[in-house]
Order: structure tokens, then sequence, then C-alpha cells
């Protein structure tokens, strides 16, 4: 899949690293919300072996508000046209707003990240006219109020319903097939029950016929099951990146990138040695 000039075969699994540049994210709010911290992290994560850099400007955390959209622009803008021309990586913006894909691809991203795949007006047209490839994720509600009693008849069957959907509205809208990628949305309007039933359905989400994207890292599903504050969650971060990458996911959204990447390096090094 060609990201802006950038190439990757998305056979194998690759590693996003995460850049909030907003002041209430759930993990690291306000630690990358001016250019040179947000540049100094992403150097970081580059170096630490991350293929993406994803940066989002609203918090998408359980209770979130939006934000206007000239404050998600002043927040992105600057840092995707830091990293754009400062580091050898694709950035990535996490983002739902038309605007916000028009002028962040002009300054040199190369994927667009959207949780509310493209729903809003104008949206699907805006990826379409860049010709970037996008990521559409499921969820079920608004951030504001998506985890007020999450419900589902079948969970990985009403995911691949929405996605599907999700596909022929942005396809009819001139987003290419082969610039799709697919995001089961863990966390996002769903149970801690929901979520592990998703990650065990990973295979079949697959049969959607596009690249999966996962983002479980420090999530409060892990933090559920552990008993592990926000902080304290790396090895089960971990444990969850393994599962996915063993299950066939592209890109693996995720904090700790370092550690991401060895662990995506052991499955590669154990799946080359069963050919």
């Amino acid at each position: 899949m060609n990201f802006a000039g950038k190439t990757l075969d998305m056979a194998a699994c690759h590693v996003m690293g995460v850049l909030n540049v907003t002041p209430d994210s759930f993990s690291d709010g306000g630690r990358f919300n001016q250019i040179d911290s947000a540049l100094v992290r992403a150097r970081e994560m580059v170096a630490d072996g991350a293929a993406f850099i994803d940066v989002g400007g609203e918090s998408t955390r359980p209770g979130a508000t939006p934000v206007p959209l000239q404050e998600e622009l002043d927040r992105v803008c600057p840092v995707v046209e830091a990293i754009a021309r400062e580091l050898d990586v694709i950035v990535s913006v996490d983002t739902s707003a038309p605007e916000v894909i028009h002028e962040t691809v002009s300054l040199g991203a190369g994927l667009i990240n959207d949780i509310r795949a493209l729903q809003r007006p104008g949206a699907p047209e805006a990826v379409a006219g860049t010709e970037v490839p996008v990521c559409i994720m499921h969820i079920q509600g608004e951030p504001d109020h998506m985890q007020d009693n999450p419900s589902y008849r079948n969970v990985r069957q009403d995911v691949s319903a929405f996605l599907s959907e999700r596909l022929r509205v942005i396809e009819a809208a001139g987003v290419r097939p082969d610039q799709i990628i697919l995001d089961p949305g863990f966390g996002f309007g769903k149970t801690v029950r929901h979520n592990f039933k998703l990650l065990n359905a990973l295979e079949q989400l697959q049969q959607l016929g596009h690249p999966l994207l996962v983002g479980m890292s420090r999530k409060s599903m892990l933090g559920h099951v552990t008993g592990r504050d926000v902080g304290e969650r790396l090895s089960a971060s971990i444990a969850a990146a393994t599962i996915a990458a063993l299950k066939g996911v592209s890109i693996i959204r995720a904090h700790d990138v370092r550690e991401t990447v060895d662990a995506v390096k052991v499955v590669a090094a154990m799946e080359e040695a069963g050919l």
C-alpha cells in the first residue's frame, strides 16, 4: 500500500506510534502538545521502529467532548508539518473533519485514521480527493457517551456489518478499495467481554478483504483483566499486541513502540521459521 510516496507490505505487521497533541488524552494528555516536545517524541518512536506516527488533536477517550475545528487544526497541523519535514516515517492523522483531512495531507500526512469511519458530511469525498489511504473504525455512539451500556446481538457480526456498509458508502464516494484499512474499534462502545470476543475473532474480520489496524495499548480492557492502572499495563499491552500479530493484523497502534516492535519481530521470526 502506498502512503504518500512510502510503500509498505501490508502482509507484514507494522507498529504505529501514538502521538496525542491534546491536553486530555487518557494516557499521555498534555505531554506532547508543543511542537518541540512532539517532535522529540516522534523521533524517539521512529528510532524505536515505528512505521507510522499517529497524530491526534482530539481526545477520543470515553466521556471526551468534541474539539472545535480551528482548535484541532491549530494543534495538529504544525506537528504534522514538522514530522513530515524532519523524519522518514508515515504520518497518520487521527481526525474525522474534512477540513483537517485536506490540510494535513497537503502538509505531508500519508494516512487518515478516522474513528468515525468517515461518517461526517464531506469526509468520504475529502479522502477520495487526497488519494491517501484511510483507516475506518467501528464505533457505537460518540466518545462522550459510547460507554453508556453498549449492546450487540453478536459483536463480531455487528462490527462486520457496520464496516461493510461503510465500505460501500466510501467506495461509492470515490475512495479506492485498495486504499482502505479497517479497525474493529477496541474500547469504542464496547464492554470488556465485547473487546475480547473481537480479539478472538480477528481472523474472521479479515474476511472483509482489507488490512486490519488494532489499538489496545494501555486500554481499560487490559486494566480490567489485570487490575493495573493505565501506567502499569505494558505487559498486558504487549500480550494483546502479540495475539494481534499472530492473528495477521497489519498495523498495531501502540504507546510503547520499542517493546511492541520487539514482540512483532518475535512473531515474524516464528512465522518465517515455520515456512
